[in-house]
C-alpha cells in the first residue's frame, strides 16, 4: 500500500512539472537577420523592425537588449506581450564614420528560460565623397 501511495504522489509530482514546463512564453521572430545592403555614410543612421510573436502560453517579459558595439542602439516594448500578441524590437546603427562593411548582433533576454535570441544586422556603408 505504501509503494502505490508514493508511486502515485510521484506520477502527481510529475504531471505538475510537466504542466508547468508547458505554461511558459516562447518568442517566434519573422527574422532574425537584416541586410542593409550598401547604404551612404551621409545617411547617419538606419533602422529595422524585428517582429516577433508570442507562440507561448504564457506572457512574453523582454528583460534587457543588448548591442555588440555603441554603434548599434535597440529598443524594445517594456510592457509584457501576452499569447498569441506581437511586439517588435527596433534597431538603429549608425553609419556616420563606420565606412565599409559591418555585421552586429544583438541579444535579447527574456523570461524563456535557457534562452537567449540572437538577431543580427549587416550591411556594407560607402564612404562619403571628400
Amino acid at each position: 500500500m505504501k509503494k502505490l501511495g508514493l508511486l502515485l504522489l510521484i506520477c502527481g509530482i510529475a504531471t505538475v512539472g510537466l504542466a508547468l514546463t508547458r505554461s511558459q512564453p516562447e518568442a517566434k521572430f519573422d527574422k532574425t537577420v537584416h541586410d542593409f545592403g550598401s547604404i551612404k555614410e551621409e545617411l547617419g543612421a538606419v533602422t529595422t523592425m524585428f517582429e516577433f510573436t508570442n507562440v507561448g502560453s504564457s506572457p512574453l517579459i523582454i528583460q534587457r537588449v543588448s548591442a555588440s558595439c555603441g554603434c548599434t542602439t535597440p529598443s524594445y516594448p517594456r510592457e509584457p506581450i501576452l499569447p498569441g500578441k506581437k511586439g517588435a524590437i527596433s534597431v538603429k546603427y549608425s553609419t556616420v564614420a563606420r565606412p565599409g562593411s559591418f555585421n552586429k548582433t544583438i541579444a535579447v533576454y527574456t523570461n524563456v528560460p535557457d534562452t537567449v535570441y540572437v538577431l543580427t544586422i549587416k550591411g556594407n556603408v560607402i564612404p562619403k565623397r571628400q
